[in-house]
């Protein structure tokens, strides 16, 4: 183990963490590794998601925004 150091919480942030943990001799840091390891992954997920929709907006206003439809509301 590198370097540790003490960080202050609050009552309510130690509780919590004491709820999510998932065994029970589960240590703070190993916790808080996996919880900033499942943020990066979610927050990865989260970047593909959005190159994927801006890719796709011009596509579906090709789609949507055409004469054919506009003829279409008119009839």
């Amino acid at each position: 183990m590198g370097m540790t150091t003490t960080i202050q919480l609050d009552k309510t942030i130690v509780n919590l963490l004491k709820e999510v943990k998932e065994y029970p001799r589960q240590t703070y840091n190993e916790l808080i590794q996996h919880m900033v390891h499942v943020y990066k992954s979610i927050k990865k997920k989260n970047q593909y998601d959005e190159f994927l929709h801006k890719i796709q907006q011009a596509k579906m206003k090709e789609l949507w925004d055409n004469k054919e439809d506009e003829d279409w509301e008119n009839a």
